[in-house]
């Protein structure tokens, strides 16, 4: 009898545990997949002592014979050097993303950060030929610009974007003139450079529709 009690005591603890892991919500997906992508890319850059950061998370001028060189243009979102850089990133990321992925939808977050990662890798290669880039700081610059344009009108510019923006210009100006670090500036100013141009543009749109 004390052996039944204990084998339907368990059967009731485990019916528990799944009915509280099934209260948990996917809430994001795009949000939470790029934040599980990122730590995979992690991982994989530790055990194999920087290679895959080396040749596929991180965007610099390569041959344009070479797929990969394209491919990065886009991966390189993905990598982090270590595991401070990645928890930087993610604490803004997951905080600001689900609410960009709820007002602009999945697909158009999905675009976005692909639109921006292109952008600042092109941009990279163009202008610093002889740097690499890697991480995820542009897309939450230009999730933070977005996220202070959440109450946008039609013909009327919201002043906590105007702060942010000065704020965020003058603190990445100051930064690349005065602090010598390896973070790089100019991927959070074309980060935020999108933001802006994607609130503008996606809200006029999705009004139209």
């Amino acid at each position: 009898m004390k052996k039944y009690r204990r084998l339907q005591s368990s059967s009731r603890t485990g019916k528990g545990i799944r009915g509280k892991l099934s209260m948990i919500q996917y809430n994001s997906p795009v949000i939470l997949s790029f934040a599980l992508i990122s730590l995979i890319a992690l991982i994989l850059n530790y055990i194999t002592m920087g290679l895959t950061n080396r040749y596929l998370f991180s965007v610099y001028r390569g041959p344009l014979t070479n797929p990969l060189t394209y491919v990065r243009l886009f991966t390189h979102v993905l990598g982090h050097a270590d595991i401070s850089h990645y928890m930087g990133n993610m604490m803004y990321f997951l905080l600001l993303g689900p609410i960009i992925e709820e007002k602009y939808g999945s697909r158009n977050t999905l675009l976005m950060i692909l639109v921006n990662a292109a952008v600042t890798g092109i941009l990279n290669c163009l202008l610093m030929p002889n740097s690499s880039l890697l991480g995820a700081s542009g897309v939450v610059f230009c999730f933070i610009i977005l996220s202070s344009m959440t109450s946008i009108e039609q013909g009327k510019i919201p002043l906590t974007l105007i702060l942010v923006c000065l704020l965020y210009l003058t603190t990445e100006i100051y930064n690349a003139i005065f602090v010598k670090d390896n973070i790089s500036q100019f991927g959070h100013i074309i980060g935020g450079i999108c933001g802006c141009i994607f609130g503008f543009t996606v809200d006029r749109i999705g009004k139209r529709r």
